[in-house]
């Protein structure tokens, strides 16, 4: 089995260009079925789960080729509206066709989705926001076949802002006739960038970043080219990393807003961060130390998916630090491979308490999910020695090359494959 090898104890420097954004691009293209035409989206990361949703588009009768880091989409034909239960199994965003495929076709037939186990995410909001637009939803033996012969806009109001949710109804609604308004929508940047993306298409749509939507829909879009935005959970994981191995990095095109949250804390930790038009300076000289308790929240809360990478940062902070995990109840599945490496972590339901130690040392370690994979790596450049982290296809759904971008920063990180 592959893994990455980390060995420790090499101080960050050098500078290192953010890839796009996963949580960006997946929405988009899915929304490319809205065009009826071809899209480019330029800055596109090739990651596990933009091929999955690749191989999703051919399998509907899409056209996608690459040009260096542009991927065009041509969604003139589609053939069908049945997606495959291998393609879905592949990742948990996979359901943000649904919506899509209903304002294209008028008709959708796909099984549940899979992705990470972070536990129950239901996409019952997703359902409910669809029915209420005009869609006709069976769910049968783990599978859903949704008819619509005419979506119709309407007032939506989620009882909590989901991520999906709101880009899967922005996305029907595009397609509906009359004024969509989705209320407690999600404000994340990600669904900015997604209205973005469909104005250039032709497609009227405000107030994303506000906790209110607005669609105008039953307008023929058309392609586009669109530019992804870098991604801020990758800007995270590094900024983590200079903070755990110490040194000074400089991250090309990250975007501060989008971490107020996280370099807030990171700054609370120690560690000297600036911005400018051209991305991110993070250094750290002294010991870190602990800060104040971290409460994961919707955005602009502390982003759930930057949790582990900053407990992986802290582990030889001075002090004690609480971790308070609000989004997702199976968070902390990485605890006990850092607790491996030598941290000391306590859990207890959704309360993780982290006593900085004096070092950490390398072990062979297993990732469960994504961003817990990202935290081991970032335990292993401040361990002493030499950490393998398996389980590595989960890490390479978020991060396009995450030993190459780590090397560039002056790290011993190398895949090694059996």
């Amino acid at each position: 089995m592959s893994c990455f090898a980390v060995t420790g104890g090499k101080k960050l420097s050098g500078e290192v260009t953010i890839q796009g954004a996963k949580n960006s691009v997946l929405p988009i293209l899915a929304a490319t079925l809205l065009s009826r035409g071809q899209c480019v989206l330029e800055n596109c990361p090739r990651l596990r789960d933009v091929m999955a949703s690749i191989q999703i588009l051919q399998s509907l009768g899409c056209r996608t080729w690459w040009q260096g880091n542009a991927l065009s989409v041509d969604t003139t034909y589609i053939s069908g509206a049945v997606i495959p239960d291998t393609l879905m199994r592949e990742m948990r965003s996979s359901a943000i066709f649904l919506g899509a495929m209903l304002a294209r076709c008028g008709e959708a037939e796909l099984s549940y989705p899979g992705g990470c186990e972070l536990g129950p995410r239901p996409i019952d909001l997703h359902l409910g926001g669809l029915r209420q637009l005009g869609a006709d939803i069976e769910e049968e033996g783990g599978r859903l076949r949704c008819k619509s012969a005419k979506l119709r806009g309407c007032d939506i109001a989620l009882s909590l802002p989901s991520v999906g949710a709101t880009e899967n109804l922005m996305l029907a609604a595009c397609g509906a006739e009359g004024t969509t308004r989705i209320l407690h929508a999600a404000r994340e940047p990600e669904i900015v960038e997604l209205q973005a993306f469909l104005r250039l298409c032709g497609a009227e749509v405000s107030g994303a970043g506000s906790d209110c939507v607005v669609i105008r829909g039953g307008k023929p879009l058309h392609g586009c080219s669109h530019r992804v935005r870098a991604d801020r959970i990758v800007t995270a994981t590094y900024l983590c990393g200079a903070a755990a191995a110490g040194g000074e990095v400089f991250l090309r095109q990250a975007r501060a807003d989008d971490l107020t949250a996280v370099v807030t804390v990171l700054r609370e930790a120690g560690c000297e961060i600036r911005k400018d038009a051209a991305g991110i300076f993070c250094g750290r000289k002294g010991k870190l130390r602990a800060v104040s308790t971290v409460r994961t929240a919707p955005y602009p809360g502390f982003p759930t998916d930057a949790q582990s990478v900053l407990m992986a940062a802290l582990l030889c902070g001075e002090g004690t630090t609480v971790f308070e995990e609000n989004i997702f109840e199976n968070r902390y599945r990485h605890v006990s491979e850092l607790c491996r490496m030598g941290g000391d972590i306590r859990v207890l339901g959704r309360v993780a308490v982290v006593n900085g130690v004096r070092h950490l040392h390398g072990a062979a370690v297993e990732s469960t999910d994504l961003r817990g994979g990202a935290a081991l790596c970032v335990a292993g450049l401040s361990a002493e020695g030499r950490t393998q982290v398996g389980g590595i296809h989960h890490i390479q759904r978020g991060y396009a090359d995450l030993p190459g971008d780590l090397r560039a920063l002056g790290a011993d990180v190398v895949q090694e494959d059996e």
